[in-house]
C-alpha cells in the first residue's frame, strides 16, 4: 500500500510540476507574439517587477497575465475568483490591473509619470513613460490590502 501512495503522489508531483513548467511557456509564447519590441521587452519586465512585488507566480489567463488569486464573494451571492494584480498588453497600451483600486493612491500617480487611470486599471504606453519606484510601491501596497481583505493564494 505505501508503494501505491508514493507511486500515486509522485505522479501526482511530477503532473503538477508539468502544468507550472506548461503554464511558463505558455506565457512566454504569449509574450513572445506581441509585435512591438518595446511592448514585449515591457511586458517581460512587468512579469519581474509584479512577481517581485507581489510575491506571486505569473500565470496567464486568457489575454491577462495574473498574478494571484482570491475568492470574492458579493451581497447577492455571487462568487467567483479573480488575480489579485496583473496586466493585459492592449493594441495600444498596456493595461496594469490593481484590484483596490486608486483612491489611495492620488500621490503616487502624481509622481509615476505618463498614464492614464480608471477604476482600477493604470493605462501605460511603456514602462520609461513610468516611475518604477513608485508602480513597485502601488503594487506592493495594493496587495497588502487585498490580502487584508481576502484569501489570497497561488494559482
Amino acid at each position: 500500500m505505501v508503494v501505491s501512495v508514493r507511486a500515486a503522489f509522485a505522479s501526482h508531483y511530477v503532473y503538477i510540476s508539468y502544468q507550472a513548467e506548461q503554464m511558463k511557456k505558455d506565457l512566454r509564447d504569449y509574450l513572445n507574439r506581441i509585435e512591438r519590441e518595446v511592448k514585449r521587452e515591457d511586458c517581460f519586465r512587468l512579469v519581474e517587477i509584479m512577481e517581485e512585488e507581489s510575491g506571486y507566480k505569473a500565470m496567464l489567463n486568457g489575454k491577462i497575465v495574473g498574478f494571484g488569486i482570491y475568492h470574492y464573494v458579493y451581497d447577492s451571492g455571487r462568487e467567483g475568483d479573480a488575480i489579485v494584480t496583473g496586466f493585459a498588453p492592449r493594441s495600444q497600451d498596456i493595461a496594469i490591473y490593481i484590484m483596490p483600486g486608486f483612491s489611495k493612491y492620488k500621490q503616487e500617480l502624481d509622481a509615476i509619470g505618463k498614464h492614464k487611470s480608471a477604476k482600477c486599471c493604470l493605462y501605460i504606453k511603456k514602462l520609461a513613460d513610468i516611475n518604477e519606484k513608485v508602480l513597485r510601491r502601488i503594487i506592493r501596497d495594493s496587495v497588502k490590502v487585498m490580502k487584508d481583505k481576502y484569501e489570497c493564494r497561488n494559482a
